[in-house]
């Protein structure tokens, strides 16, 4: 069996050109300054890729004003893409009428290791990718494929990490937005007696204490 190098968070996402439902793409240009959200199915046609891909259809304005692009694949041809599209906007009323890869080579499947062979050889998990302005990978999910993915996960993990950025802070457990962050530990005892006389700060204990942003 050949070892496959799988993309790692902090790696550069790797890049590709793949035909989509919008026509042929390079994810570099496609990713460029925005954040992308790249979830592969493992079938077209199926129930539970049905519901999924609704899902982030429906929220596809969620993700726009947070300056956040979606992008899907499997390993289907853009005919069946095209017609599963159309097939469910008829059915349900939902358009997906973001980029989905036509992946009939597991080009993009084997480069970022949805390919996971003791489950299938023909198709992809349900893998999800947050790749950042900076084209790096921040998150990566992996879904079996009896089971559905979790859209406000999916939503929440996102809002955290720009937030985390935004703010040069640390989201807590089940941090949702508007809840208190957690602001870095001290390095010296300068920054020390500084915390410990900040009123404004939730303080747990010296090194775990919490603000509410502006």
């Amino acid at each position: 069996m050949d070892t496959i190098l799988m993309p790692r968070i902090g790696d550069m996402a790797p890049d590709f050109e793949a035909n989509t439902t919008h026509g042929p793409l390079r994810f570099s240009e496609y990713a460029k300054d925005h954040w992308v959200i790249l979830f592969s199915h493992p079938a077209d046609f199926t129930p539970v890729c049905t519901t999924e891909l609704t899902e982030f259809a429906r929220h596809k304005e969620w993700f726009a004003a947070r300056k956040t692009k979606l992008i899907g694949e499997s390993i289907d041809s853009i005919h069946s893409h095209v017609a599963w599209v159309q097939n469910v906007r008829e059915r349900t009323g939902v358009y997906m009428d973001f980029p989905i890869i036509a992946d009939i080579d597991m080009k993009v499947a084997k480069l970022y290791g949805m390919l996971h062979e003791n489950t299938s050889n023909t198709a992809a998990v349900r893998a999800v990718f947050f790749v950042d302005p900076k084209v790096m990978i921040r998150l990566i999910m992996y879904y079996p494929l009896n089971v559905g993915r979790n859209m406000e996960e999916i939503m929440r993990v996102l809002e955290a990490m720009q937030t985390a950025d935004a703010n040069a802070c640390a989201l807590p457990v089940n941090w949702k937005k508007g809840e208190k962050v957690i602001v870095p530990p001290p390095k010296t005892l300068q920054e020390l007696d500084a915390r410990l006389a900040d009123d404004r700060l939730e303080k747990i204990d010296f090194y775990l204490a919490k603000k509410q942003l502006a």
